[in-house]
This record gives C-alpha cells, structure tokens and sequence, in this order.
C-alpha cells in the first residue's frame, strides 16, 4: 500500500471510530427537554464562533497562495512603506468584539434559564407545564461504586436502575456516601456533582419511551469504570407496573441494610427495595446513619446556638472535639433538655 493510501485509510478509520464514539450523537439529539436545550446551546455558539474561524482560515490559506514566493501577484503588490489601514482594523476588531457579546448574553440568558436546581416551566418546546404537575422525586446517593436510588413518594428503592414517568418532571436530589463524584444521564441533562454531606438538585424531563444510560462522569476510584445504570423512560401505566413490581419483589431497606449496600463493590447488578426506611436519605446527607451518630445538622444547629456553652448551659458534658461522630454516645448519655435542636432524633 502506498503511503498516501495508507494515511488515507488511517484518516478514515479515525472518522469511522470518531463517529461511532458519538453513539448517534446523543448529546446534540436527547430525549429530554433540558438535554435538548444544552444540546442547541452548544450547537449556537459553535456555530457563532465558526463566524470567526471560517474566514480567518480561508484569508489564511488565500494569502499564502497570493503572497507566495515566485507569485506574480505578490511582486506587483508589494507595498513596503504600508503599515495601517483603518477599515481592516475595523473590521478585525469589531466582528470579534460583536461575536464576543453575542456568546456573553448567550450564556448568561442559558446559564439561568437551564440552572439545575431552577424548576422546569415547560415539558417541551411546544408545551408549557401544567399547573396541577408535582414533580416525580428521586434521591440519589453516590455509593462507592454503584447508585442507590430512592422514590420517597413510592416508598420504593432501586440499585443500578432508574425510571421515570415520561413528560413528568422530574426532580433529583443529590448526595454521596464516601466520595465526590458526579450523575449524568447525557439524554436526559447535564451532569451534576454529589458529595458527601450535602445536597445538590437537579431538575428535569424525559420526553421519549425508551431505555437511555446513565453513568458517573467524574473518577471516584477503581470501581469508576463500572458506575453505570439504566434510565428507563416509561409511560404511565408501565412505570406504575415497575413501582407495583419493585415493592413486590423488594427487600426491606433500613440503616442496617445500608451500611452494607454502602461497602464498596463493583459492578453491582439491578437491586430492589421495599419498604424503605422513611429518613433513610436524610440520615444518609446528615451522615448520621449509624445509632448513636450525631447528626451534621444538630451539630450545625448547636454550633450556631453557641456550640459547648450552650451544651453546658443544657447540663449536657462534651468534649472539646465537639462536632464528630463520636460525640454523638456523648451527647445520648444524658437526656437532653428541652429544646435541645436535634433531640427527637437523636434518641
């Protein structure tokens, strides 16, 4: 094979693999609403930019052949005393500097109107939603290395296996378990981080049947690679049958049965829960799933209220490290006084 069909076959082996990476373009053709707005977002300001790029490599390529060496052209049109020339500065700066404001008010009007925890005010372009819609509620946490999700109003829990209602909103409240890391459904919305001890939000809607990816899209260590679900859009009827077989086929989820779903393992298959213990997500985000554990907002609230003083003032006896795990037996030792923040569920 000569070297230039060679390079030739290499160059389109390059673009077949390019190609099938983009696996139909997902993210410039989601199901959801929100993916899709990202997605004409990308596209518009890419295509704003090519105003800039196009020309300037087209002059590039079109003054190198007139000025080149040898050329006739460039001999006639050398102009050595030539050093300004106010209709090109113009030009060079003011096509710019418009492109420039044109992308400004772009992302500023995209960045608040697409903001993760703002609530939807469409199901799609063509719809405006509803008054009378509540959105579907699904808590996730980030375990080390697979996703626990939990639907309060279904009482149900699933492991590596989401689903929702299509053209119902959708909203996602997010924490971790150990490690940062981050949920991304590309059909669906843009990727959003979790982490330990607080809570992220995202909003959004699935506008089409069908069974799309979901992963994690921030490294969180040697199981990263197998943190992947399936989102399974659904219409009515057929998400009320997964809920109905989800309690049917479920196992109880309590603190006890967390702890050990949150021991690291990789490539977990699809588990289902039911019932779930109600503050299970709660107690999770306030790192407080153990008995005895003192919760991160009863900490917080004692903090705010005057930290040991106010304990001592309470006839409560902590130690000078006061806002750590091990307080928490401490603290239960005593009855708590009245009043005391925290103290229904610190028992």
């Amino acid at each position: 094979m000569k070297p230039s069909s060679r390079g030739l076959a290499w160059l389109a082996a390059a673009a077949a693999a390019g190609l099938a990476g983009c696996d139909k373009a997902r993210v410039l053709n989601p199901a959801g609403d929100v993916a899709a707005q990202q997605g004409q977002l990308v596209v518009t300001s890419t295509l704003l930019m090519l105003v800039i790029i196009v020309p300037v490599i087209l002059l590039t390529l079109w003054f190198a052949w007139k000025y080149r060496q040898n050329g006739a052209q460039a001999e006639a049109d050398y102009d050595p005393d030539w050093h300004h020339s106010t209709m090109l500065e113009l030009v060079i700066w003011t096509i710019p500097l418009l492109i420039v404001i044109a992308l400004g008010a772009l992302t500023w009007i995209g960045t608040h109107k697409l903001d993760p925890y703002r609530p939807l005010d469409r199901i799609d372009a063509a719809r405006a939603l509803p008054t009378n819609v509540r959105p579907l509620e699904v808590q996730v946490v980030a375990l080390d290395w697979k996703w626990l999700f939990l639907y309060p109003e279904q009482g149900i829990a699933t492991v590596n296996e989401l689903a929702a209602p299509v053209d119902r909103p959708i909203l996602f409240k997010l924490t971790s378990s150990s490690t940062m890391n981050a949920f991304y459904v590309p059909d669906l919305a843009g990727m959003i981080y979790t982490m330990p001890g607080m809570q992220t939000e995202l909003n959004a809607v699935i506008n089409r049947p069908g069974v799309f990816p979901g992963m994690s899209s921030h490294y969180s260590g040697t199981g990263f690679s197998g943190m992947t679900f399936k989102f399974h859009g659904l219409g009515t009827e057929d998400f009320a049958q997964w809920v109905a077989k989800a309690r049917a086929e479920g196992k109880p989820l309590d603190g006890a049965a967390y702890l050990q779903l949150a021991e690291p393992s990789e490539r977990d298959p699809v588990q289902r829960f039911a019932p779930v213990q109600a503050d299970l997500y709660d107690r999770v985000l306030n790192r407080c799933v153990k008995v005895g554990q003192l919760c991160l907002r009863d900490m917080m609230a004692i903090d705010a209220r005057g930290g040991e003083a106010y304990v001592k003032a309470q006839g409560l006896n902590l130690p000078q490290a006061l806002c750590t795990a091990d307080s928490g037996p401490i603290v239960l030792a005593p009855a708590p006084a009245p009043g005391l923040p925290g103290a229904s569920i610190l028992q």
